[in-house]
């Protein structure tokens, strides 16, 4: 199995260690439904996990099944854009009451790396995400917003995305 089949099989032992099971402890619990053996070689990336077992999976360990995909790998064709420049001459000429909980959030950033250049500040995926649930937004929806107050260049907009 490649690598993706391996870290899938790390993010399923730490989804089941945070929940204080043995692979033995999995099949007591599951009533049998799951072998220990089988958990295990999806673990392992030995053993190739359906897109049904891994519903069924995540069900069983009460999460959503994005929380059992390895970080870093969306389905192409929904990846947010690969280097998000938010404009902070922009962000300043706006209300308060609109980009107040974005402006603080660049700062924070700013202070963090000591970088008070002024102009630009370039953010993470991950720091996006956080902000749109800071917006109560997907983040497709928060970069749309993000591009009609003139924050960010309207090519940070994917070709195709899925919220």
């Amino acid at each position: 199995m490649g690598d993706y089949a391996k870290a899938l099989g790390s993010k399923l032992r730490a989804i089941r260690q945070q929940q204080g099971l043995s692979l033995h402890g999995v099949e007591q619990k599951s009533g049998g439904r799951w072998k220990a053996v089988v958990v295990g070689s999806y673990e392992r990336g030995d053993r190739a996990v359906t897109v049904q077992k891994l519903a069924e999976l995540a069900d069983f360990y009460g999460v959503p099944v994005a929380e059992l995909l390895p970080e870093g790998r969306v389905p192409s064709g929904s990846e947010p854009a690969t280097k998000i420049v938010i404009n902070l001459e922009r962000l300043q000429q706006l209300p308060a009451d609109k980009v107040g909980p974005l402006a603080r959030y660049a700062a924070a950033i700013q202070s963090q790396r000591g970088d008070y250049n002024g102009k630009v500040l370039s953010i993470r995926a991950e720091d996006l995400r956080s902000l749109a649930i800071i917006y109560d937004k997907t983040p497709g929806e928060l970069t749309d917003q993000l591009i009609d107050w003139g924050v960010l260049p309207p090519e940070a907009r994917p070709a195709h995305r899925v919220d």
